[in-house]
């Protein structure tokens, strides 16, 4: 390889963590549905001391019982009053299932497995029995979407967990169908399910949502939300408006590189 041939795979090289970065950085927006612990198309129907720290929701539908005995940290919205963020589930949810993936997982359990950032293709149905370990890599930006062709299931007392940083907020699962957590699961991250969500007996969700477009949220005794830091529903961290322009700067930089370099 000539001398310019080797400059242009550095620029490459450098270049790549950078498009990558804005590529996935701000590429889901919860919007309005975001400040939701719990949001349904149909009905939300609780037995027993569920806490969710952020908004409760229904729409089109307007059934909400049992609260209480549970408890909503936020407020409770019917109808059309939870029609914007409806719309803006609807948007995330296409935005999620839009993103090029980065690792198919197909007929594999997720339970056992230690993953990185990325985009994680299921064309059918997904399996966590056990215990998923996300990896950031120090990265408090770093973002996981599992994009799941039809439902979501967990065993009994799974658990979702983070190690090198923790980004929980980050997490999405865009479901094609239905999620159902088994009892006592420790999971996180925002589910966006095109029909339903069950969480059974004492499964909780610690930083986090559970958001259904169509059906029912169905919950026994559960915790959603509240373990983000900063309270709330789910939702991302978007990069500061400094994080971009010194981003845009850098390509701006290396690209200027580039062009000095293939003159020589």
């Amino acid at each position: 390889m000539t001398s310019r041939g080797v400059r242009w795979s550095l620029l490459l090289f450098l270049l790549l963590p950078l498009l990558a970065i804005g590529a996935y950085a701000d590429s889901i927006n919860l919007g309005t549905a975001g400040s939701y612990a719990v949001l349904a198309g149909s009905t939300v129907t609780n037995t027993g001391p569920s806490v969710l720290n952020g908004n409760l929701g229904v729409s089109p539908g307007s059934a909400v019982t049992g609260f209480p005995p549970g408890m909503v940290n936020g407020m409770i919205n019917k109808a059309n009053g939870a029609a914007q963020a409806q719309s803006d589930l609807t948007a995330a949810y296409i935005q999620a299932a839009g993103l090029a993936s980065t690792g198919t997982l197909t007929g594999q359990d997720l339970g056992g497995k230690v993953l990185t950032p990325g985009v994680y293709f299921f064309a059918s149905s997904a399996q966590l029995t056990g215990t998923l370990t996300l990896n950031a890599q120090g990265n408090p930006n770093a973002l996981f979407v599992f994009q799941i062709g039809s439902a979501l299931t967990t065993a009994s007392n799974s658990a979702v967990i983070f190690t090198n940083g923790l980004v929980d907020k980050n997490v999405f699962w865009q479901v094609g169908s239905s999620a159902t957590l088994g009892t006592g699961t420790a999971f996180a991250g925002n589910i966006l399910a095109l029909t339903s969500i069950t969480m059974n007996t004492g499964a909780g969700i610690s930083c986090g949502s559970a958001l259904a477009r169509n059906g029912a949220v169905t919950l026994d005794n559960n915790v959603i939300g509240g373990g983000c830091g900063g309270g709330g529903g789910g939702g991302m961290t978007v990069p500061e408006p400094g994080t971009i322009s010194l981003m845009g700067s850098g390509l701006i930089i290396l690209a200027g590189i580039a062009r000095r370099k293939l003159c020589i």
